[in-house]
């Protein structure tokens, strides 16, 4: 492991993440280290962790070195391993872009959810943190399985989207009704999500304009979720009758979150955007002594 453990803090529409540099992928991350990190008392605070590994050394992006060099090795705050995350992808790139590693226009990141394509756009001359970046998310995928979300004594059926993890979307009159969503809403039938689900519940602001919360498996609410936006726009998108696919034309739904406000645009070929910006905030070193505890 490197004698130096540095970190950086950054957030996409508030979606914060811990991010730990190591293209070797010299630095063991046991989910109980990431929950520690992930600690807003007792450790660095953030929704989830960003692992910077170059994809030639981790065994589960190897096969992906050759389209993208860097792999974004994600975990929810809970320590558990996530498929993608949509903010975090645009954080990810950031990082890049802040260390050097890339400049502004086009690059690849390797997921668990695949490859994806990210432009940078320019900012300010000389800035490595505006500009918003824009994520091609991939294809959304609508299971025939349904299932319904429960909170309190009200419940809604949801509409089943696989953005690379799963969601439920539920369109509701009213965000409260959602609850406080420090715990997980209630999924029947549950075996439709064996996984686990991340949860949307979302209202109507304009034409397509909708705003959102989200309960992420293993994060809790976040103030933003990148996949789940986008899996609210093609719910939203086909609620309200319209396919691109069909039409041969883009749509695009603005999404506002807690922490702010994303662009999702679904393409004919089925392809999903989403655009919005990305902030590091800080960085520093992580204590060797104090992060040696977490290691079994």
């Amino acid at each position: 492991m490197s004698t130096r453990i540095a970190f950086l803090k950054g957030h996409g529409t508030e979606n914060d993440f811990v991010i730990v540099p190591d293209p070797d992928n010299a630095i063991d991350l046991p989910p109980a280290a990431v929950a520690a990190l992930c600690d807003r008392r007792a450790g660095i605070g953030g929704d989830g962790l960003l692992h910077v590994v170059r994809s030639a050394a981790h065994p589960e992006a190897s096969a992906m070195a050759g389209e993208a060099e860097w792999f974004m090795d994600y975990r929810n705050a809970d320590g558990s391993i996530a498929e993608m995350c949509g903010n975090g992808v645009r954080v990810f790139a950031r990082y890049l872009q802040y260390a050097g590693h890339t400049t502004a226009g086009d690059l690849a990141i390797a997921t668990r959810g695949g490859v994806k394509r990210v432009h940078v756009a320019k900012g300010a001359e000389g800035s490595t943190s505006d500009g918003d970046i824009t994520v091609s998310m991939g294809r959304a995928l609508l299971p025939e399985e349904q299932a319904a979300t429960t909170v309190g004594e009200r419940t809604w059926p949801t509409r089943n989207v696989n953005m690379g993890n799963p969601h439920a979307v539920a369109f509701v009159d009213d965000l409260d009704h959602a609850g406080d969503l420090f715990t997980a809403p209630s999924i029947s039938p549950a075996a439709v999500y064996p996984d686990g689900v991340n949860v949307e519940f979302v209202v109507d602001r304009g034409e397509r304009h909708v705003a959102m919360r989200v309960h992420e498996r293993g994060s809790g609410e976040t103030r933003s979720c990148g996949t789940g936006a986008c899996a609210v726009a093609v719910a939203a998108a086909r609620r309200d009758g319209v396919d691109p696919a069909v039409t041969g034309t883009p749509v695009s739904y603005t999404v506002d979150l807690p922490g702010g406000r994303l662009v999702i645009t679904e393409r004919p070929d089925g392809t999903i955007e989403m655009t919005g910006p990305a902030v590091i905030v800080a960085e520093g070193e992580i204590s060797k002594e104090w992060f040696a505890t977490l290691i079994p």
